[in-house]
């Protein structure tokens, strides 16, 4: 592909665009395509059909809909099937989110879909070829449209598209036969920069399973191979250094309710990252323990102190307090009565042995109503080393946890990296910036 001379573009009327190919046209989507708000709801209705539901995720995870996708069960009524139910050549887009960034994600049906319906939440964008269908779906992912969304997308907690924003969407069109070369040309090229991604997501996830391996180990076997082992006497730990000492949680902590100081921040407990170590922005707080302006209704915490979530502790909600500040009343503290490092014990209680140990304790009906009170976490059974040999474990998890991180956040970098090159091609082919005749 190369790239257009100036003797082969024209002024365009829309400002941000500049520039288009003498012999393509300015086309708002309303001339191009009908489009249609889907109503079918998820309920099942006694005098409906039965039916299988494409539904919002289907749409945001998957460019291409396809017969195998996993299609939740509903029913609809004739005329919504009629209407709704999906076609060879559809684009359906995503309208509605939390998120506005989340709206506007386009899916193209590649075959007829006897049975399928597309659901609430999403609209469907029906052309006259298929070709054009896939030419549309290239040109909502633009940047010239992700950003005209996201600019009018109305909302405060919610975020919706109209049909009228819908229908204002721009589309640079080319001939037909030049849209089937752009087609042609960006599936496959787009198709490799995702195989390239989803190999670097599942590297990631290998040294995320890496990361917490090396800390079990070191938390649980220590980081001397030589060292005598012993059976703990404790299923979840099964055997550990012979030198090390089985306590119990009572034998460190005790509960504990201080006074809090209207001054120090707000912390939370994440079951991935611990204790925040600063104030909790508004978007972070936990949703079930809404921020009260009065603060002298939380609890202070002080550094070494052991925090959980009640509600969230078989999840791994643990964390070890670095600094003074306040946390939700709804939250366990626990400050420690002897010599010992609290970040030893969060790492401990983060393994997936402790996990399940912890839920053990917990009580409830479900998981979303488990809780881990003080007086059944404190008979909880740890291991420890020496306080020296906590340091030395300690400084080691950092060490290969801060050499893996490096590598996650260089990963994740390569993969923003080649999201912004897929955007940029299919902006440049559907803006024309690019010429793809002379590459066919």
């Amino acid at each position: 592909m190369s790239y257009r001379r100036p003797a082969e573009v024209k002024p365009s009327e829309i400002e941000w665009v500049h520039h288009i190919p003498v012999h393509w046209e300015e086309k708002r989507l309303r001339f191009v395509a009908d489009i249609s708000n889907s109503n079918v709801d998820k309920k099942a209705y006694d005098d409906q059909v039965s039916v299988r539901l494409c539904n919002y995720t289907d749409v945001y995870y998957n460019e291409i809909i396809t017969p195998e996708l996993d299609f939740m069960e509903a029913t609809a009524s004739q005329a919504e099937i009629k209407k709704f139910g999906l076609r060879a050549g559809d684009v359906i887009i995503t309208k509605d989110s939390e998120d506005p960034r989340d709206i506007g994600i386009p899916a193209f049906v590649r075959e007829d879909m006897p049975g399928v319906v597309c659901g609430y939440h999403l609209s469907i964008i029906r052309t006259s070829d298929p070709i054009t269908a896939e030419y549309v779906q290239f040109s909502i992912m633009s940047h010239l449209n992700k950003a005209r969304l996201y600019v009018d997308t109305p909302g405060v907690t919610r975020f919706g598209l109209d049909q009228d924003t819908i229908k204002n969407i721009l589309v640079l069109l080319p001939p037909l036969d030049e849209r089937r070369q752009i087609v042609r040309r960006l599936r496959p090229e787009t198709a490799d920069i995702d195989g390239l991604i989803e190999k670097k997501t599942r590297f990631i996830a290998l040294l995320k399973e890496k990361r917490a391996a090396v800390i079990t180990h070191a938390v649980t076997k220590g980081i001397d191979p030589s060292a005598p082992m012993k059976d703990s006497g404790v299923d979840w730990l099964g055997r550990v250094p012979a030198h090390w000492d089985v306590l119990r949680i009572a034998a460190l902590f005790r509960e504990v309710s201080r006074p809090a100081d209207p001054a120090l921040p707000v912390l939370s407990v994440s079951i991935h990252d611990g204790v925040t170590d600063g104030e909790l922005a508004d978007e972070d707080r936990d949703r079930k323990v809404a921020l009260s302006e009065d603060r002298t209704k939380y609890q202070g915490v002080a550094p070494g102190d052991l925090v959980y979530n009640m509600m969230r502790a078989w999840q791994g909600a643990f964390g070890a307090v670095t600094v003074k500040g306040l946390v939700s009343p709804a939250y366990v503290v626990a400050a420690p009565v002897t010599a010992f490092r609290t970040k030893f014990v969060e790492h401990l209680l983060h393994t997936k042995s402790a996990a399940e140990e912890i839920r053990r304790f917990s009580r409830g009906i479900a998981d979303f109503r488990m809780r881990l009170y003080w007086d059944h976490f404190r008979a909880l059974k740890v291991c420890l080393p020496q306080l020296e040999e906590q340091d030395r474990i300690l400084s080691e998890i950092d060490t290969e946890t801060a050499r893996i991180d490096g590598l996650i956040a260089l990963t994740e970098r390569s993969i923003d990296l080649l999201r912004e090159k897929r955007a940029a091609l299919i902006t440049a082919a559907v803006t024309g910036k690019i010429d793809v005749r002379a590459a066919a």
